[in-house]
């Protein structure tokens, strides 16, 4: 992979993780943030979790936020545990942002995608360690 695509894609990696950040800024009401309400709703308000179950919610979204950091420095620094780390990242992330569609619906096409290159990725570019 050419140096600048491997770049762009640890930064958007490590993007992608710290916007996880903002699920437990939001759910364990650390800040108000702009467009980001607290609610104790999931699954566009047909399960209420309540406000314990919704700050659980929001620790769950720091797991993806370390997963994705982590493998952006992994692939960055050529170790070879970054894909099966990307995958399971990945995966929890779906899971997240598909219980929140409503506000992290992007986030879940980025997790598509994520999911997509990782099937692809050596195919289309060459394996990377």
């Amino acid at each position: 992979m050419p140096r600048f695509a491997l770049a762009a894609v640890v930064v958007v990696l490590a993007v992608h993780g710290l916007i996880h950040l903002i699920g437990t800024t939001v759910y364990l009401k650390l800040a108000d943030l702009q467009g980001f309400t607290y609610k104790t709703t999931l699954v566009g308000g047909r399960l209420d979790v309540g406000d314990a179950g919704i700050r659980l919610f929001g620790v769950l979204w720091i797991l993806p936020a370390l997963g994705f950091m982590g493998a952006a420095v992994a692939l960055a620094a050529g170790w070879h545990w970054w894909r099966p780390v990307l995958l399971v990242t990945t995966l929890l992330s779906l899971a997240l942002t598909s219980l929140d569609w409503s506000v992290a619906f992007a986030g879940a096409i980025v997790n598509l995608v994520v999911l997509v290159l990782l099937g692809l990725g050596p195919r289309v570019v060459g394996q990377v360690s």
